[in-house]
C-alpha cells in the first residue's frame, strides 16, 4: 500500500490528487531544510525576494564581495530550475517512468551532500559556508521547479508568498457581500474554497516542516538531512528501478 501510494506521488500519469499530495510532502521537506539550513548557516535560501533585494542594497553601500556572494545564490538557485527542467524533459523524451523521480534522486543525494559539507563546516568556514548557502539554494530552486511543472504552476512548495498570497485573495472573496441575491451570477463574488483548503494545507506543512526541521538540526546538527532524503529517496526509487529494469531488459 505504501509503496503504490509512493509510485502514485511520482508517476509520470498525474492526478491534481497526485500533484497536491506531493506538493503537500515537498512543501514539509522545504520547510524542514529552509528553517535547519538556517540554524546551520543562519541564511534562509528557499526564496529569492530577499536574496535579490540583499544584492542591490549592497551594491549601494559598497559590499561587493556580500552583493557577488548573494548573486552567486541566485545562479545556484536558477541552476537548480534548468536543472530540473532539463531531467524531466529528458526522461519524458526517452518515457521513463521516473521522469519527475529523476530531481527528487538528486535532490535526496545533494541534502546526504549538504549533511556532509556541514559537519565540516568547523574546519574551513569561509570555504563551506557559502558553498552550503549556494548548494541550499540550488536545491530549492531544483524542487521549486519540478513541483511547478508538475502541477503547471498550481502549486509552488518553497516559498510561501504566492501561496498566502492565494489564499488572502481567496478568503476576500469569501468575506465579501453580495448585497443583491438575485445579481448576475457574471458579477457575483464567489470564493474558490478548494483553493482556500489546497493554500492551507500547503502553509500548514511548510510550517509544520519548519519546526520539525529546526527541532532536528537542533538535537541532532547535519545528520538531520538523513530522514529527509530517505523520504525522496523512497518516493524516486520505484519508478527509476522499473527505468532500470526496463533498459536491462532490452539489453
Amino acid at each position: 500500500m505504501a509503496a503504490q501510494l509512493l509510485h502514485r506521488l511520482t508517476a509520470p500519469e498525474r492526478t491534481q490528487r497526485a500533484n497536491r499530495q506531493l506538493g503537500g510532502v515537498l512543501a514539509f521537506v522545504a520547510g524542514a531544510i529552509n528553517a535547519g539550513g538556517f540554524l546551520a548557516v543562519q541564511r534562509y535560501t528557499s526564496h529569492m525576494s530577499g536574496i535579490v533585494s540583499s544584492i542591490a542594497d549592497n551594491l549601494v553601500i559598497g559590499e561587493m564581495l556580500l552583493a557577488m556572494a548573494g548573486l552567486a545564490c541566485l545562479l545556484a538557485f536558477v541552476l537548480g530550475a534548468i536543472t530540473s527542467a532539463v531531467l524531466v524533459n529528458w526522461g519524458r523524451r526517452r518515457h521513463l517512468r521516473g521522469e519527475f523521480a529523476l530531481p527528487l534522486m538528486v535532490e535526496a543525494a545533494l541534502l546526504l551532500l549538504f549533511g556532509l559539507m556541514g559537519a565540516n563546516l568547523h574546519l574551513y568556514v569561509d570555504l563551506f559556508v557559502p558553498s552550503t548557502v549556494a548548494l541550499l539554494c540550488f536545491i530549492m530552486g531544483l524542487q521549486n521547479a519540478m513541483v511547478t511543472k508538475i502541477s503547471k504552476a498550481e502549486i509552488r512548495t518553497t516559498h510561501m508568498t504566492g501561496v498566502i498570497t492565494d489564499l488572502g485573495i481567496e478568503l476576500g472573496r469569501l468575506l465579501y457581500w453580495n448585497r443583491l441575491a438575485e445579481a448576475d451570477e457574471a458579477h457575483r463574488v464567489v470564493a474558490n474554497r478548494d483553493k482556500i483548503r489546497i493554500h492551507l494545507i500547503i502553509l500548514g506543512l511548510f510550517f509544520s516542516g519548519g519546526l520539525i526541521g529546526a527541532m532536528a538540526f537542533k538535537t541532532l546538527g547535519f545528520s538531520a538531512t538523513l530522514p529527509f532524503a530517505m523520504l525522496l529517496t523512497g518516493m524516486a526509487v520505484l519508478p527509476l528501478l522499473s527505468d532500470l529494469r526496463g533498459k536491462l531488459g532490452h539489453v
